[in-house]
C-alpha cells in the first residue's frame, strides 16, 4: 500500500512550485495543504518541531521574519518560534513533505529521490 502524501506550503512560493513540479513530473500522488489560506494548526507545528526541530521550521531567511522586530527575532525558543509560526504561516519553511508520516523540510531533490526511489 502507498503511502499518504502531503506537502505543505504556499501556493505562489517558488520553492513550492519547483518541488510541486518534481512530485508532478514522478507521478507521485499527494494532497496540497495551503498553510497560508488554510492555516495550520499549533499542534502540527508542535509535532512538526519534535520530529525535526524548531530549527530547522522557521524560515529566518524569508521576508516575514526579516520584517519582524528585532525584540521577536532575537532570543527565539521552541514555544516563541511556534507561537510565531502559528501567527504567520509565511514564517514556516516551504515545503513541508510528510511521506507517511516521515518530514522533509525544505526542497531538496536528492532528498525526494531517494525517499521516492522505491516507489517507482
Amino acid at each position: 500500500m502507498a503511502k499518504a502524501v502531503t506537502i505543505y506550503g504556499i501556493k505562489n512560493c517558488d520553492t513550492m512550485k519547483k518541488a510541486r513540479a518534481w512530485l508532478d513530473k514522478r507521478g507521485v500522488t499527494y494532497e496540497f495543504h495551503d498553510y497560508k489560506r488554510a492555516g495550520i494548526e499549533r499542534s502540527m507545528l508542535e509535532g512538526w518541531a519534535r520530529q525535526a526541530g524548531w530549527e530547522a521550521l522557521i524560515n529566518r531567511a524569508g521576508r516575514t521574519f526579516r520584517a519582524l522586530p528585532e525584540k521577536d527575532q532575537v532570543g527565539l525558543t521552541e514555544k516563541k518560534a511556534i507561537a510565531l509560526m502559528a501567527a504567520q504561516p509565511s514564517m514556516i519553511r516551504r515545503p513541508v513533505l510528510d511521506v507517511g508520516g516521515k518530514l522533509h523540510v525544505g526542497f531538496k531533490p536528492e532528498q525526494y529521490e531517494k525517499e521516492f526511489a522505491a516507489r517507482r
